[in-house]
């Protein structure tokens, strides 16, 4: 799979994130990150952060985080890609 979403169960940000690729039919990988901000060195490796959301596209050598940017990026790049 080449697109990742690092996501935090519970978050409104990330259940935004994953609304926008279901609406958008786009396959993806959920990593369930840690609840204690301390324990997300996951996230912390690929994104230089510990805060979620944050979607990693290694198709198109892509990390962003931000729901609205992210958001933005699923309209915008992915879901015009299909």
């Amino acid at each position: 799979m080449s697109i990742t979403l690092y996501a935090l169960d519970g978050c409104p940000f990330c259940e935004d994130v994953h609304d926008a690729l279901q609406d958008h039919d786009i396959a993806y990988d959920t990593e369930w990150i840690d609840a204690l901000h301390s324990q997300r060195n996951e996230v912390k490796r690929v994104s230089g952060q510990r805060i979620v959301p944050v979607l990693v596209d290694d198709e198109r050598g892509v990390t962003m985080n931000e729901s609205q940017h992210i958001i933005t990026y699923v309209e915008r790049t992915l879901a015009s890609s299909q």
